[in-house]
């Protein structure tokens, strides 16, 4: 048996050595990696020049100028990319892994269930493009608004991607846990997805009910507009709320995802 204390020093010696495999499969696998890194980059390049082509008929949107939504767009590329370099299995678990009966193989393995389907993969590749995108964004705008970045403000822009990435995670996990009840929940997960993709945006030009399901039910606009806004100096009342919204989100995720452990039957394929 293994004794408690040994356990995290146990999944860091995992994860590492994972992590090398993943990677090394990066490298196998070339033509996936490109073309993964290909798409996000079409993706992001529409979303820069859908942005570049508002800003060319208005010279702010909501208060935020050109640069500050650069800056909003490439710091929620951070969380969103950190959160899929390690949990982006969970989308296999919503769409087959309930379905075709193959989850039973994780709760017969000498981890946790959750680490189990985690460590299938980690390291994809459109997550690492996010990051780099992310960063380069974040580095072109901050210049171009003259930002003044000192230590401390690379310590609370790191604690605030890190929450991000956790609320990502704990709705990720909520949405694939769903699968338990209804064999696929594919289709609710993507939803979810598509609605984070509005934090990448500045909340006042959304309408009052969607800012409200943005910032208190599916909380995505904690994972980039309230930190964003408290780091560009503007309104930083609710941003100390982030750390609870983090961890209440990955309790509530990890909640679900243990009662549906629970009441998993094999459904077989």
């Amino acid at each position: 048996m293994t004794r408690p204390g040994r356990t995290p020093l146990r999944y860091a010696r995992l994860t590492w050595f994972l992590g090398g495999v993943s990677l090394r499969r990066l490298v196998a696998y070339r033509t996936d990696f490109l073309l993964g890194g290909v798409g996000f980059l079409l993706r992001v390049g529409v979303q820069v020049l859908l942005i570049g082509s508002i800003f060319q008929l208005v010279p702010t949107v909501g208060g935020w100028s050109l640069d500050k939504v650069l800056f909003l767009l490439g710091f929620a590329l951070l969380p969103r990319g950190l959160d899929r370099l390690f949990t982006d299995y969970l989308w296999v678990v919503a769409w087959q892994l309930i379905r075709s009966g193959d989850f039973y193989r994780h709760l017969i393995r000498p981890v946790n269930p959750l680490f189990s389907v985690l460590s299938e993969r980690f390291f994809w590749p459109d997550a690492l493009g996010e990051l780099l995108v992310g960063f380069a964004l974040l580095g072109y705008a901050g210049r171009r608004l003259g930002l003044d970045v000192d230590a401390e403000m690379v310590l609370v822009g790191a604690g605030l991607v890190l929450c991000g990435t956790l609320i990502y995670t704990g709705i990720k996990l909520i949405f694939a846990s769903i699968a338990f009840w209804t064999i696929t929940s594919q289709p609710a997960m993507h939803a979810a997805n598509q609605l984070s993709e509005f934090a990448a945006f500045p909340l006042e030009i959304y309408p009052g009910v969607l800012r409200s399901v943005l910032t208190w039910v599916l909380p995505f606009a904690f994972t980039a507009y309230i930190p964003v806004e408290f780091l560009l100096g503007g309104d930083g009342r609710l941003v100390w709320l982030t750390p609870l919204v983090a961890a209440g989100a990955l309790c509530v995720g990890y909640g679900t995802w243990s009662m549906g452990i629970r009441r998993y039957e094999m459904t077989g394929s």
